[in-house]
């Protein structure tokens, strides 16, 4: 079956370089399916174990991240409750800190009022005191000056004591009478 040529000098026949021949094509066939048979038993396991394990590692890789990332929110949640109880602890504290703040400054203004009220009652009291002691003082110099001023306008002694005290009383109980 071959197909030949004839060369246009000699009539010679010459094979055509585009058509192979039936035993060239019989061998490469055969190579090939020796080729494809040694790739397809020893060649594709190999590859399909290591895409296996690849896809294996990355199956793995992704569940752990998967597991990490469920723990992470976890975590999360877990601290966020725990600043949310912080939080509200501290808010606590304040509010107690607030009380006992009022209850201090209530207490010391009662106290600085009581000091406040006894120190006014001393002062009246001690006012008072001097009062007494000053209308007393006043009562006697009056007396005094009272007798001695009778006693000139009269033109005797009044040095009697009974009597220049009961004058000098009168005339006191008059001058109070009459404010």
């Amino acid at each position: 079956m071959r197909i030949f040529l004839e060369d246009a000098a000699g009539g010679a026949h010459v094979p055509n370089p585009l058509m192979p021949e039936w035993v060239e094509v019989i061998i490469a066939l055969v190579v090939f399916a020796l080729l494809y048979l040694a790739i397809k038993k020893w060649v594709v396991p190999a590859f399909e174990k290591t895409y296996a394990e690849r896809t294996a590692a990355i199956e793995g890789g992704l569940q752990a991240a998967e597991t990490k990332q469920a723990e992470a929110d976890a975590k999360l949640a877990e601290l966020d409750a725990q600043l949310g109880e912080a939080r509200h602890e501290a808010a606590r504290i304040r509010e107690e800190a607030r009380e006992q703040g009022a209850a201090i400054v209530a207490e010391l203004r009662e106290q600085g009022q009581a000091e406040s009220a006894r120190i006014v009652e001393h002062g009246k009291a001690q006012i008072e005191a001097e009062r007494q002691q000053a209308v007393t003082s006043l009562r006697a110099d009056v007396g005094a000056l009272a007798t001695t001023l009778a006693g000139n306008i009269v033109g005797e002694s009044l040095d009697d004591d009974a009597r220049s005290t009961r004058v000098v009383e009168r005339f006191l109980s008059e001058l109070e009478g009459a404010n």
